[in-house]
């Protein structure tokens, strides 16, 4: 993720949105994501996380 979140970064992406399983839930919240919204696909729950990578102020 560490990865990731240096290239979004360096592309000037403010805020990243990763969709999460269920039992991946913890994981980002353990990275610092906060959970903004679920969705269903069938009977199949995914929960959005949302990180912010660049404060808006700072820019």
């Amino acid at each position: 993720m560490s990865t990731v979140e240096q290239r979004a970064k360096a592309l000037g992406i403010m805020t990243l949105h990763v969709p999460s399983s269920v039992t991946a839930e913890r994981f980002y919240l353990k990275l610092g994501y906060s959970a903004v919204r679920e969705t269903y696909h069938g009977e199949e729950r995914t929960i959005v996380m949302e990180r912010r990578l660049i404060d808006p102020d700072s820019v």
